[in-house]
């Protein structure tokens, strides 16, 4: 029988511990957490306290320390996304973070207020929306790779056996992988988007699964997190499956996003779009060459499409690209190009079937992955798209979409849903839902890597571009523009924090959140909003004539604008840059 987690649980709370209480039927076990040494252990019902103050919880994600001690991260309100294959899913929708301490009067002010700004830092990473778990499946693994397991591997716990690459809560749940013991308390937690949905095609009834796994290691924001690090890891690594069930059998197609795989940089600068940095010291080839080889070891072959543009400021990054390909010399890696801008410019979308037709045998010879109702594999997939683009979040999205469609429709024919000759855009229904979802995934992955919804969602939801397409991007795009500059640094920093890549040390005697800010990045948004307020001002209280009025308006307009193209020549002083950890410097 394979491993679970405890699904109902009560937290029961006293000045010396927390217990938590497996509420499953048949369940006697207690976790018991000490507050005072810290020690976790198994206990049972009748060792909880009557006086323990209870409450329903839905899962622990873990422990972390701060300046005034542990902390306990549980679960407390969560919504049911669906079935799958009758295991249920769910998006945890809220959290507590408990301290184990009971007073804050060992702290002295600075450290009161460290400590107040690491919980802000967690609760920042924990309102991002996207966070899913199961208490009996492991959604961390494809079909493809679950099929390939071995009966030990699905004896242990879902903790064990996970992919870690997709467990985002692994760093606070560490106390807890010690122990084996209480692994059934142990909830790996996924980030980034999960869809289900039971449609019907030709009055047959199947469920249709859209999953995006994104990975915990070089996890970020968008400029603070680009290219790959020491170890190969990507920055916004994605793994995308969609998922086909129908009369028992079951059909999967994987596909990867994954930022350049070299080492580059893009820091934000108060410029629209930062000119991207390409490493001169850097061995780009070691890093390039170990995260293809892992890459090629988990999927297998690899088609990857660069949608960057093939001139400006993105050529260097694909001509670069093309190099590494080239100079790596593995049949197992093949390279396509496509300058998605310029092919698709002037809103000719429907160039992208260029693209599709380029790539159509590649993607035959690919395949996908097929289990008959028996449970015996019929085919495997021998290989992914990975797919890019300078954010891998709004291009790449589009062209996965359009991927994902061509594989389904190979799949809805070989299991008899669809007939001969039909296709999937003809069925209305079907093609909302399909649309819809895609453009939520890639709202989901843009929200989490760039702080905003995707751009180009429009095509993805209506199969065309459109100008109210064009007026909300340009809307978003503002929106990254702002965050990207005067935000990002803390949510670099709450990322960093939560993912254990930042430890809190409360005897260090220098807490980088005390270095003080440079008067100039305090000063922008005071000058910026005194100069606009006084635009405002002056249209709304006219002086003696319009002409004066006038006068002033655009005295205050030039003012603002002046200051903003001065302060736009060093613009990195004025950026909200991450604290915590110092990132690799790009020479």
């Amino acid at each position: 029988m394979a491993a679970t987690t405890y699904e109902r649980l009560k937290l029961h709370i006293t000045p010396e511990k927390f217990y938590v209480e497996a509420c499953d039927d048949g369940a006697d076990d207690v976790l018991t957490i000490d507050r005072v040494s810290t020690e976790v252990t198994l206990a049972v019902k009748k060792d909880v306290p009557p006086s323990a103050v209870t409450r329903p919880i839905f899962g622990i994600l873990g422990t972390i320390h701060l300046v005034a001690g542990n902390y306990l991260i549980v679960i407390t309100k969560k919504t049911k996304i669906g079935e799958f294959f009758n295991h249920v899913i769910w998006k945890a929708t809220d959290f507590d973070i408990l301290s184990y301490k009971k007073t804050m009067l060992h702290l002295t002010d600075i450290q009161l207020q460290d400590n107040k700004t690491f919980l802000a830092m967690l609760n920042n990473v924990l309102s991002v929306d996207g966070f899913y778990f199961s208490t009996t499946y492991d959604l961390t693994h494809t079909l493809q790779r679950l099929s390939n397991t071995s009966p030990e591997f699905q004896e242990m716990s879902l903790l064990e056996r996970a992919d870690q690459r997709f467990v985002w809560n692994g760093h606070l749940l560490r106390e807890l992988s010690a122990q084996p013991e209480v692994h059934r308390f142990a909830l790996p937690v996924l980030h980034g988007f999960i869809n289900m949905h039971s449609c019907s095609i030709n009055g047959k009834y199947f469920d249709w699964i859209l999953i995006s796994r994104r990975s915990c290691f070089r996890a970020g924001v968008r400029y603070y997190v680009r290219g790959i690090d020491s170890e190969g890891h990507a920055a916004n690594f994605v793994e995308t499956e969609q998922i086909v069930h129908y009369g028992g059998s079951r059909a999967s197609f994987v596909q990867t996003r994954g930022s350049i795989p070299i080492f580059w940089s893009q820091r934000p600068n108060l410029k629209y779009k930062p000119l991207p940095q390409i490493s001169k010291a850097a061995n780009h080839m070691d890093g390039f060459q170990r995260h293809f080889d892992s890459q090629v070891i988990i999927y297998g072959k690899q088609v990857i499409i660069n949608l960057v543009n093939q001139k400006g400021s993105e050529k260097p990054l694909e001509q670069a690209f093309a190099t590494m390909v080239s100079s790596l010399g593995n049949g197992m890696i093949r390279y396509i190009a496509f300058d998605f801008h310029k092919e698709c410019r002037h809103m000719r979308w429907d160039r992208l079937s260029i693209l599709m037709d380029q790539v159509a045998e590649m993607q035959d010879e690919l395949g996908y992955f097929l289990v008959d109702s028996a449970g015996k594999v019929v085919t495997n997939q021998e290989g992914v798209f990975r797919s890019n683009c300078m954010d891998c979040l709004d291009r790449t999205n589009v062209v996965q979409s359009l991927l994902a469609r061509r594989s389904l429709q190979a799949q809805l024919q070989r299991l008899g849903v669809l007939h001969v000759g039909q296709k999937l855009e003809e069925q209305d229904e079907f093609e909302k839902i399909y649309k819809n979802a895609w453009a939520d995934n890639a709202n989901a992955c843009a929200k989490q890597y760039a702080g905003t919804g995707a751009l180009k969602t429009d095509f993805t939801r209506t199969g065309k571009r459109t100008q109210l397409g064009l007026i909300m991007d340009g809307w978003n795009s503002l929106i990254r523009y702002y965050k990207n500059n005067f935000s990002d640094g803390f949510r670099q920093d709450s990322i960093d924090l939560f993912l254990g890549n930042y430890s809190v040390d409360e005897l260090e005697s220098h807490s980088p959140l005390s270095v003080p800010r440079d008067w100039k990045f305090l000063a922008l948004p005071i000058i910026m909003v005194v100069a606009f307020s006084m635009c405002i001002i002056c249209l709304l209280m006219a002086g003696d004539t319009w002409t004066e009025t006038l006068a002033y308006v655009l005295f205050w307009g030039v003012a603002s604008i002046g200051t903003f193209f001065i302060i736009l020549f060093n613009g990195k002083d004025f950026v909200d840059a991450p604290r915590l950890v110092q990132k690799e410097k790009i020479d």
